[in-house]
């Protein structure tokens, strides 16, 4: 693990975990918020920075196959019940929490410390599960990701986006604007699904709550890594939030009860999935593997009927 840690491409991923955080804090990532404009507000703006991110992960995998890069295929599972309980109960989590995984980086870093407590009861939830974990875990997919038997014609609407954003890019330096630009909400979005790329090619598939997962249902050994990850991963949302101006929101205890709880609920729902929406979102969707988008659809269906509940209840 020490010569993992001393390693070059051990530094490039935690370059990438800060660069990632930072734009968490600054991205339009959370789905608890994306779904709530939707309803509130008829708009899709936040959800399509969301998507947007998961098609930047799936062009670059089309673009480094078609240059002969090859890697491991992450894990994929089967399709069944529990990837649609699971998804339920990970977007019922993130409404109790008031953001889902990604939301929850983001408001550490905006000075909200009492979302620390989301990730103590993200490993509480998998604890919970773990005595019955052998007897719901899905099978394995039998066949590789579908995006990677796709073929080479779908890298050319995403050239046609990379060089959009990248003509975008040239107009922001020309005005001297690129640092706002590049961190505005929607393009930071595209930061995110870059530097995952990058960490996926030095120290392979990579979400922060598997690293969490990993601390109740497999060894330390791999998860000290990915740990080192987590910490840079907070510590960039943390450095984002300081340049923006971020203050500090006092705990309450009714706040602690409810990021705890729904940290335990996202814990439970990523458990029988398996996976939560970061993995989902930049690993699972892009491969276009089934059970992710299934997985995806289901939490965000539920946060939607929850705060459709609420504001009729209020």
């Amino acid at each position: 693990m020490a010569v993992v840690i001393a390693s070059a491409g051990f530094a490039l991923a935690l370059l990438c975990a800060v660069t990632m955080g930072y734009g968490v804090q600054r991205g339009a990532t959370c789905a608890v918020s994306a779904v709530d404009e939707i309803v509130n507000r008829r708009r899709a703006a936040k959800l399509a920075a969301i998507a947007e991110a998961a098609l930047w992960v799936a062009g670059l995998l089309l673009l480094l196959r078609a240059l002969g890069v090859t890697m491991a295929a992450p894990k994929g599972y089967a399709l069944g019940a529990w990837t649609i309980l699971g998804g339920m109960l990970l977007g019922f989590g993130a409404w109790v929490n008031r953001a889902c995984v990604f939301g929850t980086v983001a408001r550490v870093g905006s000075g909200e410390w009492v979302y620390l407590l989301t990730p103590l009861g993200f490993i509480a939830g998998c604890f919970a599960m773990a005595p019955v974990v052998h007897w719901i875990a899905p099978a394995r997919a039998p066949v590789a990701p579908p995006l990677l038997a796709a073929p080479e014609l779908l890298l050319l609407p995403f050239a046609a986006l990379m060089l959009w954003r990248l003509w975008e890019a040239g107009h922001a330096m020309r005005r001297r604007d690129f640092a706002r630009h590049i961190w505005s909400p929607h393009r930071a979005t595209v930061v995110i699904g870059i530097a995952f790329v990058a960490m996926l090619l030095t120290v392979g598939a990579w979400a922060y709550t598997d690293a969490l997962a990993e601390l109740v249902l497999g060894g330390m050994g791999a998860t000290a890594v990915r740990l080192i990850l987590l910490a840079g991963l907070f510590g960039g949302s943390i450095l984002a939030g300081q340049t923006n101006g971020a203050g500090m929101t006092r705990p309450t205890m009714r706040g602690a009860i409810r990021c705890f709880a729904g940290g335990m609920l996202l814990g439970a729902g990523g458990v029988l999935v398996p996976g939560s929406n970061d993995g989902l979102l930049l690993l699972g969707m892009p491969l276009l593997q089934p059970y992710a988008w299934a997985a995806f659809a289901a939490m965000t269906a539920t946060i939607g009927a929850a705060l459709l509940v609420s504001r009729r209840l209020a």
